[in-house]
């Protein structure tokens, strides 16, 4: 909570950085907004970003948009670095996510993914690649506006480990290898108590190569 305060003051006095500029990697929080404006902070985005800090996570708030046609950025930040058990891991190609997903998303991350390929695979996350949040778009074969076009979705291709491996969505849900083929699937199925829509290859060709994940109020995990 004192480091919020601290955060909220230094944009009150105009101030665009919420952390020392040297890089603290494992030391969670806000920094600065990745443009270099100060960004006003609403009372149920500040109680999202306290939320966001207490998982460790390293983030900057990015000022919210609005693009036309129904696409817009609200109440999000880009995340730089997320926590798990023993250590902290990076994320790749990852733009703006709304705030709630973030905070969802790096609980997933640290108790769904990274526990997992400990104890599945032996051997801690090193890194998530993702195939980004943020883009104005439609739902594939619809009208209706993707949950993209408000940084309210993440699609991921693949988890790097520590040893090494990279585990593709695309090469590894039906990999020969048994042990790639489980961890996969109890991601999917983890993200999907965390996540109100959750998509993977088994839900139609456009999602073969990634996870998708996405906030709502409902429960639909294919």
């Amino acid at each position: 909570m004192r480091q919020l305060l601290w955060f909220l003051a230094l944009i009150a006095l105009g101030g665009c950085s919420a952390v020392p500029q040297s890089r603290e990697p494992e030391r969670p929080g806000a920094r600065g907004a990745s443009n270099g404006a100060a960004v006003s902070i609403r009372p149920e985005a500040a109680q999202c970003l306290s939320e966001l800090a207490r998982t460790g996570s390293l983030y900057s708030p990015v000022p919210d948009r609005h693009y036309g046609a129904g696409c817009q950025i609200s109440n999000s930040v880009r995340l730089d670095r997320l926590q798990g058990d023993a250590g902290g891991f990076a994320l790749s190609n990852l733009g703006p996510v709304a705030c709630p997903l973030a905070s969802a998303f790096s609980g997933w991350a640290r108790f769904g993914v990274d526990r997992a390929a400990r104890q599945m695979l032996g051997s801690p996350l090193e890194r998530i690649e993702t195939m980004g949040s943020y883009s104005c778009r439609n739902v594939a074969g619809t009208g209706r506006l993707s949950a993209h076009s408000r940084a309210e979705a993440i699609d991921i291709g693949a988890f790097v480990l520590a040893d090494g491996r990279r585990i593709s969505v695309i090469d590894g849900w039906s990999s020969r290898d048994r042990d790639e083929q489980a961890f996969l699937r109890t991601v999917h199925r983890s993200a999907c108590k965390r996540f109100g829509t959750v998509l993977g290859p088994e839900y139609n060709a456009a999602h073969r190569d990634h996870l998708h994940v996405e906030l709502g109020s409902g429960s639909f995990c294919r």
